[in-house]
């Protein structure tokens, strides 16, 4: 009895909730339709994926990527909007430093005549852009590089020595609040990257800090923490970096894990390397001494070599990936469409055209009295092949 009387309370709740705030504002968890699973892009690094624990970022989230200066922030971010790219997802870059190499971000393989890109001049244009971009509900994926030039208007338009203690931490708190919910609502990625701070007077424990106050921390699903580790070398000459990457915090699985690979100078991640280092962990590929061995068959003396052998044999590359997604427990990716967004976008609007053309044609001939509609046709055919 008690029970009935509080399911019939809860229904008048509901009902006075709905009628206020729209049908929707509140339901069950089961009922909502949703599937409860958290959808994911990969990265374009297959290790860290792996230490994600999904198998990539997770959709409509906040992720944060830090470290010291020429880590690989941007480089590992460029790699996301790739991959957003290759399955028919539009990105957004909000370049704050003003330093976006469009060239290097072509190799990595960004598809850039269809980036859309924003230079503000201050971090609440960079902020109010984004809120815009997101709310559309068009955009996948949005880097802002980075916090740390996201400087506040008042900072601009004061003089040099003023103090503006808190402005970009007030700013960065205010825009978080204003986000998440419409980010969530509308599944885009939303990436901030940023740098690192020292702490002044700290004896003990680490005095690095992130510019911007503590908001994006608390909000972001992901944090990840980029290192720059030693030097790769050729023949004498440096070619790339190894990089490790510590999932600092995330909400999605468990964190702390950590990602290690190779970052080559004008080409970004190396997948092969990820591959191969991935591979030899488990097993699937065979290491003696300096040589790399896969099913008892030599591929290469020394790193290096191993992965000009991948990089020469794709089929065996994608095989050897399978495996190594197998045992991690990650879904095989499918090779997304070769068919890139814009040549998608202009196939569509060739047959949206071509509709309108044959809908005009049918109006003629019905004008006409259903007379000659073989004329129409050709006539139609005629317009075609003038086009």
């Amino acid at each position: 009895m008690i029970k009935e009387e509080k399911m019939k309370a809860l229904d008048a709740a509901l009902s006075q909730i709905e009628k206020q705030f729209g049908k929707g504002s509140v339901m069950k968890l089961g009922d909502s339709g949703k599937n409860l699973n958290v959808e994911t892009v990969p990265t374009g690094s297959l290790s860290l994926d792996i230490a994600l624990g999904l198998g990539g970022i997770p959709k409509g989230r906040i992720v944060e990527i830090y470290g010291p200066e020429s880590s690989g922030k941007t480089t590992v971010a460029l790699h996301m909007v790739a991959e957003v790219q290759k399955r028919g997802g539009v990105a957004g870059f909000i370049d704050a430093e003003h330093a976006l190499d469009p060239v290097y971000a072509s190799r990595i393989g960004v598809d850039i005549d269809n980036l859309y890109i924003s230079q503000p001049d201050n971090g609440e244009q960079a902020m109010e852009i984004t809120e815009t971009l997101v709310r559309s509900g068009a955009v996948d994926i949005i880097i802002v590089d980075s916090v740390a030039a996201l400087v506040p208007k008042a900072e601009i338009d004061g003089d040099m020595g003023d103090s503006h203690v808190g402005l970009q931490a007030r700013l960065m708190s205010q825009a978080l609040r204003k986000l998440t919910a419409v980010i969530s609502k509308s599944n885009c990625i939303v990436i901030f990257i940023n740098q690192l701070r020292e702490k002044i007077g700290v004896m003990f424990g680490n005095p690095e800090t992130t510019t911007g106050g503590r908001a994006l921390k608390f909000y972001s699903s992901i944090r990840l923490d980029v290192r720059k580790g030693e030097a790769l070398k050729q023949a004498g000459e440096v070619i790339g970096n190894h990089t490790r990457i510590k999932v600092v915090k995330n909400k999605i699985a468990p964190p702390f894990k950590e990602a290690e690979f190779d970052i080559m100078f004008g080409q970004g991640i190396s997948r092969e390397g990820d591959i191969i280092d991935l591979a030899a962990n488990i097993g699937v590929i065979n290491k003696s001494g300096a040589w790399y061995a896969y099913n008892d068959a030599k591929i290469g003396q020394g790193r290096e070599n191993a992965k000009a052998y991948l990089r020469e044999n794709p089929a065996i590359m994608d095989e050897v990936e399978a495996k190594v997604r197998e045992h991690y427990g990650l879904p095989v990716d499918k090779k997304p469409s070769e068919e890139k967004p814009a040549d998608a976008a202009e196939k569509k609007a060739g047959d949206a055209a071509e509709k309108k053309a044959a809908d005009a044609s049918e109006k003629r001939s019905a004008d006409n009295g259903g007379k000659n509609p073989g004329d129409a046709a050709g006539r139609k055919s005629a317009d075609a092949a003038g086009e």
